[in-house]
């Protein structure tokens, strides 16, 4: 019986662990980083978004750093009314996904 609550006390940490990985940055962090040179201007992180999705509307932003990486969500609209999610490498502008939200 220890051993299975071990087991389990085990499992539930390495959970909360992985949990802890990701968070979201508010808005002065996400400037203080901004300034700092650490990611990439918010108007440039648009832009390579929308350059994914001519003529496309933005939405909802977040940036969230997960692993030590800084990561940058954003929702579009394209041209046709289709929702996008697309996520960038906030240092650099690289887009990491971009998939169509149902």
């Amino acid at each position: 019986m220890k051993t299975l609550t071990a087991l389990f006390t085990v499992a539930a940490l390495a959970a909360c662990a992985g949990m802890a990985q990701a968070r979201d940055l508010g808005p002065d962090e996400a400037l203080k980083l901004r300034d700092a040179g650490t990611i990439q201007s918010f108007e440039k992180l648009n832009e390579a978004a929308l350059a994914a999705h001519p003529g496309g509307k933005l939405g909802d932003t977040e940036l969230e750093e997960e692993y030590g990486r800084y990561l940058y969500q954003v929702e579009i609209r394209d041209a046709q009314n289709q929702k996008w999610d697309v996520e960038l490498d906030a240092t650099n502008g690289t887009i990491l996904k971009n998939h169509q939200d149902d």
